[in-house]
């Protein structure tokens, strides 16, 4: 891999992929493609393959998805399911017929069974029931991890799996409909210290989580370009997780919200607790470098220079 080689980002303009143009961008790599949903849809099949055909990529990034936190999960299970399942095996396959040597296909930590031991690790991979209200998203990503294996296993091709922790950071989403537990509470703490009120945060406080910050798995992802790894799957994290209280105290802290914080019991809790094993990744010398408190200040002074984009909501 050279800084010429031609480099598609699908999703590029997401939270993930945007932060892949920006590291890959940092390090010299100038051949980089993009196109948006407008340009392309990627559920369409013929419309990936032309694309793929016209354009001739060295390798392929896939940063696309269609995602969301656990009320949008629950609320939509098909397009979940299927939407993935379009967008990534689209993707897959048009990257195989081009000839495309390599190819990274970024999933989630949910492919892991609800109940698997902790740390999380790779081996897990279908020993168990999957969370109920995540499975759909799981079960498409679970598919694009064995596609890739596959491909690796028949073809020999370096087609590898990077299942990373919860992303959070700059350019994420802060819609509450949709949003995943951390910008949801941020915007949540923000919209209720403006208006002097308290938080109403689903479930009990106690499941434990892990964050990684959005440009540490950008590295992740340019480590795995650059190098060959040896193996189809491995988890990206930092190894470290907090109970979501404990996130929730830290948030306030953060945005300066002074009033109180109401749990509400009849919300689900999700998974009890999703911990990384990333001692594959460590072994072959990545590491994560941003901490959480400080990912947190960094993604919140972004929310507040972009906060106008942003319609207020009622607590």
């Amino acid at each position: 891999m050279d800084i010429n080689t031609k480099i598609y980002i699908a999703g590029h303009n997401g939270m993930v992929g945007s932060a892949i143009w920006r590291a890959l961008s940092e390090k010299g790599y100038g051949n980089l493609i993009g196109v948006s949903s407008k340009e392309i849809d990627l559920r369409n099949q013929q419309a990936v393959q032309d694309f793929i055909s016209q354009e001739k990529p060295e390798a392929i990034i896939d940063a696309a998805a269609r995602v969301g936190g656990i009320l949008a999960n629950n609320n939509n299970p098909y397009p979940f399911l299927m939407e993935n399942l379009q967008i990534q095996n689209n993707l897959i396959d048009s990257a195989l017929k081009g000839g495309i040597e390599k190819f990274i296909f970024l999933g989630s930590s949910c492919i892991y069974p609800k109940l698997a031991p902790q740390p999380l690790k790779e081996d897990y991979l279908l020993t168990g029931e999957l969370e109920p209200t995540n499975e759909w998203y799981a079960i498409a990503k679970i598919t694009g991890v064995k596609a890739c294996q596959a491909i690796r296993k028949q073809f020999g091709k370096d087609y590898i799996s990077l299942m990373p922790t919860n992303l959070y950071g700059t350019h994420d989403n802060f819609d509450l409909n949709t949003s995943h537990v951390l910008p949801a509470m941020m915007r949540k703490f923000h919209e209720a210290k403006r208006n002097n009120e308290p938080v109403t945060l689903w479930g009990s406080g106690t499941p434990m989580r892990e964050f990684l910050f959005v440009d540490d798995m950008a590295q992740a992802v340019v480590f795995a370009l650059e190098n060959k790894l040896p193996d189809y799957l491995y988890n990206v994290g930092t190894g470290e997780d907090l109970t979501i209280k404990q996130l929730a105290e830290t948030i306030q802290k953060i945005t300066g919200h002074q009033g109180e914080i109401i749990w509400d019991s009849t919300k689900p809790d999700g998974t009890p607790r999703k911990l990384m094993d990333i001692s594959k990744m460590h072994a072959l010398g990545w590491k994560h470098q941003v901490q959480l408190e400080e990912g947190i200040q960094k993604t919140y002074d972004w929310f507040l220079e972009n906060v106008n984009q942003f319609k207020e909501v009622k607590m």
